[in-house]
């Protein structure tokens, strides 16, 4: 065992980022519990969309464990990586509104990914964090962070839709959310005694209590994994049918999805220095294979996942934290009963999110408010991202207001002609094939 920590602690140079193999598997743990709702909700989509139940399954767990397998030993981040949410919500309207088959949009992903692979062998993707300026770099971590609270707020009854103003306080009678709140407390309150892990200890104690007051239920815990389905998709059906748009939707919305979430992380953990985000090519390869080996198994993009930010809260700050993900998102293969359990009981991940969406606000402190064209892109961000429930959208709206604002102020020479080049192309993409 300690010849262990030693091996990893060298490859991971964990003393050097100021961590432990203690803190890192507590928050790969994190992580993965923040995470694996997305275990049974992106077959809960995509079966709508026609794609067998258990295939969908198998693909998440296998472009996941791949994705962040990839992260962990190469990149390095503390950064799991999933198919992402929205996409495959995207993904179903496609195949609704066109009336094609699942395996014609897969190909379209599969299209996707290629090319996301290729521009992440380019230098466009590290050249584009690097032209990101200060102020949209916060405002997206805060954006997120706001996104991610209030996901926990609506997936566990805090906040509840309303016809008359959109949102508005939910029912504390609901036992689901009573148990948010229990746990909400208990974490905030280990978090305020600066108790180690107490992200994950608070989820364990939320899980306890559920089980005792029967939220928590178990169908029993083991399972044999389904076979899964290799290469089910129509790719020349894509060029038959012009899917064009959809396969520029898939790319656009992946590349910023996953460019915003890896600078909020990489923002939190102090990863960031000087603009640059250390060993980019390789964390954004992983997300590019993960999305492209999700489709030939059967599942939307990957994306580098918000839940992330819980990890990093708890103290995750090198690849183990990911290894530690890859490693139980491969053993989900065998303990989906186990993990449909957990991940269908919202109150257990719910307060965490909450939490972290706080943490996320620091940056804030850093923007230039007083100097209006820096200022309102950021602002703008943070408000689209959760009212919007798109990371991409906020990016968006961020890369459009900012070069238009130093434009007419006499500052145009200040913004990097890529921002220029991607404000037009989101204009575009907004107007004509928004992805929801």
């Amino acid at each position: 065992m300690i010849e262990m920590n030693k091996a990893l602690n060298k490859f991971f140079k964990l003393e050097q980022h100021g961590t432990n193999v203690k803190t890192e598997v507590l928050a790969g743990i994190t992580t993965f519990l923040a995470m694996a709702y997305i275990l049974v909700v992106n077959p809960a989509i995509l079966s709508a969309a026609g794609i067998p139940f258990k295939q969908v399954f198998m693909a998440t767990v296998i472009s996941a464990a791949i994705g962040t397998l990839f992260m962990a030993l190469f990149a390095k981040h503390p950064i799991a990586i999933a198919p992402g949410m929205g996409l495959n919500a995207y993904f179903t309207s496609v195949v609704a509104s066109t009336g094609l088959t699942y395996q014609t949009v897969l190909g379209t992903v599969f299209i996707a990914g290629v090319l996301f692979l290729l521009l992440s062998l380019t230098p466009l993707r590290e050249a584009l964090i690097r032209a990101i300026p200060d102020s949209l770099k916060f405002g997206i971590t805060a954006g997120i962070g706001l996104f991610i609270a209030f996901l926990g707020l609506r997936m566990s009854g805090i906040v509840v839709a309303n016809p008359d103003n959109l949102v508005t306080f939910g029912d504390l009678h609901r036992s689901v959310t009573l148990l948010t709140i229990f746990g909400l407390f208990v974490t905030l309150i280990l978090l305020a005694r600066r108790v180690t892990g107490a992200l994950f200890i608070g989820m364990t104690l939320t899980a306890l209590v559920g089980y005792f007051t029967h939220q928590l239920t178990f169908d029993g815990f083991v399972s044999s994994p389904p076979a899964p389905v290799f290469f089910d998709m129509d790719v020349p059906g894509v060029f038959s049918q012009g899917l064009y748009a959809t396969v520029f939707a898939f790319l656009l919305v992946t590349l910023f999805d996953t460019t915003g979430t890896l600078i909020g992380v990489a923002e939190q953990t102090g990863a960031m220095k000087n603009g640059e985000f250390p060993r980019a090519k390789s964390a954004l390869l992983a997300d590019a294979t993960a999305t492209t080996v999700g489709s030939l198994f059967g599942t939307s993009p990957t994306t580098a996942y918000i839940e992330s930010t819980t990890g990093a809260a708890a103290g995750g700050r090198t690849g183990l934290t990911s290894l530690v993900v890859a490693v139980l998102l491969a053993l989900s293969m065998f303990i989906s009963p186990l993990v449909g359990a957990i991940s269908s009981l919202p109150a257990i991940t719910a307060p965490a999110l909450i939490i972290v969406g706080c943490f996320m606000m620091e940056g804030l402190a850093r923007i230039e408010w007083k100097k209006f064209d820096e200022a309102f892109p950021a602002f703008a961000i943070l408000l689209m991202m959760p009212l919007t429930a798109s990371i991409a959208t906020g990016i968006a709206v961020g890369f459009i207001t900012y070069p238009v604002l130093k434009l007419v102020s006499g500052k145009g020479r200040e913004v990097h002609p890529l921002l220029y080049i991607f404000g037009l192309i989101f204009i575009v993409q907004l107007a004509f094939f928004p992805a929801h």
